[in-house]
């Protein structure tokens, strides 16, 4: 049988000690148990995630009926880049929690609900973008950024937006 070579045999008495020696635990906050902070941060998450696909719905009918009248199936499928299918499954799930109205073969309507809905997604989204093209990101990325992240900022956030939105109007002035 063949001696092994210096290198093989560092190798094999390195991972054998491995084995009968205990290893120690990291100190690090990995490891640490989910704080009660931690789990209200993960629940905040959940819920924008729930509530990203009623506000984009009702802000793209809003924008579909400010610009053409209407906002049927076929349009909001193009506008939102999904299939018929899934316009009309999220329509009749909109429609249930009562954000909008709609009629066989007719157009979508939103509520008075998802109106307001629509107008303070709207609003959160111009927020977002402002400060995004104040901070000098490109328009196109800033649109599709703000479109992510309105869903997810929170009011303290949000309120902070709007404070260095008007420092930023009020030094432009100048």
């Amino acid at each position: 049988m063949p001696t092994p070579s210096p290198k093989r045999r560092r190798a094999a008495a390195s991972t054998a000690g491995a084995a009968r020696t205990p290893r120690k635990k990291a100190a690090s906050s990995r490891n640490a148990p989910p704080t009660r902070s931690q789990a209200t941060h993960h629940a905040r998450t959940r819920r924008a995630h729930a509530n990203e696909t009623a506000e984009d719905y009702a802000e793209a009918i809003a924008d579909l009926i400010q610009a053409t009248g209407e906002a049927r199936v076929t349009d909001l499928a193009r506008c939102l880049g999904v299939s018929h299918v899934t316009v009309i499954r999220t329509i009749a799930r909109l429609q249930r929690d009562g954000l909008v109205t709609t009629q066989p073969y007719r157009s979508v309507f939103l509520t008075t609900k998802g109106t307001s809905l629509a107008e303070e997604a709207r609003r959160r989204h111009q927020i977002v973008l402002d400060v995004l093209l104040a901070l000098g990101v490109p328009k196109d990325a800033a649109q599709t950024d703000a479109e992510g992240i309105e869903h997810h900022v929170g009011a303290e956030t949000l309120a902070a937006f709007e404070r260095f939105n008007r420092r930023v109007a009020r030094a432009r002035k100048r």
